[in-house]
């Protein structure tokens, strides 16, 4: 945020491995910055920073419009085929300290798939993982990223009604991170018009916790 017309957010993108983190990331950016496709192991081993370009006509402040840029950082997944949870855990902490060190971070994004249920076991070590990585106050730095959106979609789903029938580990989860969840369209996020509501509903996010940064540095003991 340090030019007046321009404000910056920095994104972290965390999940399993096949939950689309990687493209929902360059859905975030408009771009391909990160490498994304069917695997029958995990494609993503190590942390990559990917930058927008400027964008206009996101978010106006004191009725002046500002350029927004976003930052995202892809992650490997947890758990993964080929990483000890230490190891994804220190990658990512190492590279939030390098990447985001002096900016801070504002949202990490838990990528979950809509067409999938959420079971309570992996909602479990799902939770202790980001509390581990982000600490006591992860809550108000998380938001849940469904994706797959369309699919659940073409099953009939609204939003209103996937949501009437949806886990209570799902709901659960949601209600503990503020109800911060976004549905994203993995056929349309893409496009342009997708996009800026998906951002816009981040930014309201970010607006809902002042405008906090968690900052994290990183342990070497």
């Amino acid at each position: 945020m340090a030019d007046s017309n321009e404000m910056t957010i920095n994104l972290l993108v965390l999940g399993r491995t096949q939950t689309g983190k990687s493209a929902a990331g360059n859905s975030l950016l408009g771009s391909s910055d990160f490498k994304s496709h069917l695997s029958p192991s995990s494609v993503t081993t190590c942390c990559s920073l990917g930058r927008s370009c400027r964008i206009s006509g996101i978010i106006r402040r004191n009725g002046c419009e500002l350029a927004l840029r976003v930052r995202v950082l892809d992650t490997p997944s947890y758990p993964h085929s080929g990483l000890s949870k230490e190891q994804v855990k220190d990658t990512v902490r190492s590279a939030l300290a390098h990447h985001f060190g002096e900016e801070g971070l504002h949202l990490a994004l838990l990528v979950l798939r809509a067409d999938l249920p959420l079971c309570p076991d992996e909602s479990d070590h799902t939770i202790q993982f980001i509390q581990e990585l982000l600490g006591p106050t992860w809550k108000d730095f998380t938001a849940v990223l469904l994706t797959h959106a369309d699919k659940a979609e073409e099953a009939g789903f609204s939003e209103e009604a996937y949501l009437h029938s949806a886990s209570s580990t799902l709901l659960s989860l949601l209600s503990s991170v503020q109800h911060k969840y976004i549905f994203l369209d993995n056929q349309k996020s893409i496009i342009k018009e997708e996009r800026a509501i998906v951002l816009r509903k981040l930014l309201n996010f970010i607006r809902q916790n002042n405008y906090q940064v968690l900052l994290l540095k990183h342990s070497k003991e």
